[in-house]
């Protein structure tokens, strides 16, 4: 059975989930191009779980779930990129249960957490993909703008993604343009004349 939902500590919630629009992702300090924050990363790792799950035929609905609430302690830790991980530890588990107290949501989102934390299942391996594919893509991005550096950070990305479904995906993200749905999608005279098509 489901627990009732708590309303007013749901909204204290969502008002900390909105707190991941203000978290920068900090590993690009490092890079020195790009930036992202923790909500935009989160958004574009769960239409990316979608597509690895519909690929390997695993469960769209947990690994969507999974890559969707796979950040949100950093609501209340911050993004550790590599550097800081070798000084600092966090606690995300009890930053998590923290931020849940009370809503009525912490029997259904702790459990994917700690499957997503144990990389247990296809799902979890998936969603664990979805997060480095992300990167991924920004990555190709900043290494189509001419930042030799993404090129060295793709090389390690590359290493961490595990599921056969996910490196087909990591496949095609390499050999594509970040700018080729829109600029290469059109008529090459649109770019001249800018006319409407009829």
């Amino acid at each position: 059975m489901t627990a009732k939902l708590n309303l007013p500590r749901v909204a204290d919630f969502l008002h900390e989930v909105g707190m991941l629009k203000r978290t920068p992702r900090t590993g690009y300090q490092f890079l020195g191009t790009g930036s992202e924050n923790v909500a935009e990363h989160s958004f574009r790792t769960a239409v990316i779980g979608y597509i690895l799950a519909r690929m390997a035929g695993a469960d769209r609905e947990k690994t969507v779930y999974m890559c969707l609430f796979h950040d949100i302690h950093e609501s209340r830790v911050g993004d550790m990129n590599y550097v800081n991980r070798l000084y600092n530890k966090t606690n995300d588990r009890s930053a998590l249960e923290d931020a849940l107290r009370g809503t009525g949501l912490e029997e259904e989102v702790i459990p994917l957490h700690e499957e997503l934390d144990q990389n247990s299942t296809l799902e979890a391996g998936l969603a664990e993909d979805a997060d480095q594919l992300d990167l991924i893509l920004n990555l190709k991005e900043q290494e189509d703008l001419g930042n030799r550096y993404a090129t060295k950070w793709l090389e390690y990305a590359w290493e961490r993604v595990k599921t056969e479904h996910g490196r087909k995906l990591a496949g095609a993200i390499f050999e594509s343009d970040h700018t080729a749905w829109w600029f290469e999608s059109q008529d090459k005279r649109w770019w001249i004349e800018r006319k409407h098509k009829k």
